[in-house]
């Protein structure tokens, strides 16, 4: 009996400069510590890939001394252009830290496999990619469903890292070390220096975080979001000359919710492949999130202070990394944030 020969899939185009275009935009779209977007896209010579290569001018030497959240930043990234490949009609085959003589190249995206499947990702994520937010408001008085949370924590899982809904005491316990390390961080000139640099007054700007995406502040004390400009009243020097950029402002005082709803984001190990894992992971989480309704912000505070990111894991959990606490629930978006243009970031 004679076999039907399988037919051998038609390799893509290679990939047309608008392609390219679409592709950077959706990866400079991807959250980062401070909004810094420490990536770089670089089209590779066959012309059916991308090779992302992190951007170490635009790290934090204080709250991210080992670039764990530079890596985070870009595994967001690498995921938004896994997004993107599937509405171009391609399969992103990546290969994480392809080159260990060159630790700058974080990932290598073969993009000339036509897609598979319609959705890889069991929804549509595309539109989530330009929507999603980081929200810096009150959240409603209400728990995001089980049946939600359970598709976040599946999502999460499906790129190797484990996403857990924390429970009361462990809300409480994960309160207290955020609020020890906001203590610390606006006690430490330097590093209120350092976030302040990337705050961005009104008007025209490319990366940072502009005066109105700061958020409010939980007039009960309950709830850490963080002060980028520091403690007010700022100090001698903060006032600027004039001309230049106006004083960042105080936050807005609101009621936040009685007891927020926390995640923490783990992986089993505390390395750069660890990291990028689950920077795919959080931007997973986090489109999924948008597409239902559900806000996130990301604590980072307590993982800049080595005793208390230690702290910060539950000892049930075994020899986990935490490397983000997620705050979850419903409520405003948040102000959008700008992206550097496509020409800085893509070649």
């Amino acid at each position: 009996m004679m076999r039907t020969p399988v037919p051998t899939p038609v390799p893509t185009p290679a990939l047309t400069p608008a392609e390219l275009r679409l592709l950077a935009a959706a990866g400079g779209a991807a959250p980062s510590l401070h909004n810094s977007q420490p990536w770089r896209f670089v089209p590779t010579p066959d012309g059916h890939g991308l090779a992302v290569h992190a951007d170490p001018s635009r790290g934090l030497p204080l709250a991210d001394p080992v670039g764990a959240a530079l890596h985070i930043a870009v595994g967001a990234a690498v995921f938004n252009l896994r997004v993107a490949a599937g509405h171009l009609g391609r399969t992103a085959a990546v290969r994480l830290l392809p080159e260990p003589a060159e630790p700058g190249l974080l990932a290598l995206l073969d993009l000339s496999a036509p897609a598979r499947v319609r959705l890889p990702f069991g929804r549509d994520l595309r539109p989530a990619v330009a929507a999603r937010r980081s929200s810096r408001e009150p959240f409603a008085q209400r728990d995001v469903p089980e049946a939600v949370l359970g598709e976040l924590l599946t999502a999460a899982a499906e790129e190797g890292v484990v996403v857990a809904a924390l429970e009361e005491a462990g809300v409480r316990r994960v309160l207290a070390l955020t609020v020890e390390a906001e203590r610390r961080c606006e006690d430490d000139p330097a590093r209120v220096a350092e976030s302040r640099a990337w705050l961005r007054p009104p008007g025209e700007c490319t990366d940072g975080i502009p005066y109105e995406a700061l958020g409010s502040l939980d007039r009960d004390a309950r709830v850490p979001m963080r002060r980028y400009a520091g403690r007010p009243p700022y100090g001698p020097g903060s006032a600027t000359a004039p001309g230049g950029p106006p004083a960042p402002p105080v936050g807005p005082e609101r009621r936040f919710e009685a007891l927020p709803q926390l995640c923490t984001l783990t992986t089993p190990g505390d390395g750069p492949l660890d990291w990028l894992r689950a920077g795919q992971a959080l931007e997973r989480v986090w489109l999924l999130a948008t597409v239902h309704g559900v806000r996130l912000t990301v604590w980072h505070q307590a993982l800049e202070w080595p005793d208390l990111r230690w702290a910060l894991r539950d000892p049930a959990d075994g020899p986990a990394h935490v490397q983000l606490v997620l705050r979850i629930g419903y409520g405003p978006p948040g102000a959008a944030t700008p992206r550097r243009p496509v020409e800085e970031t893509l070649g």
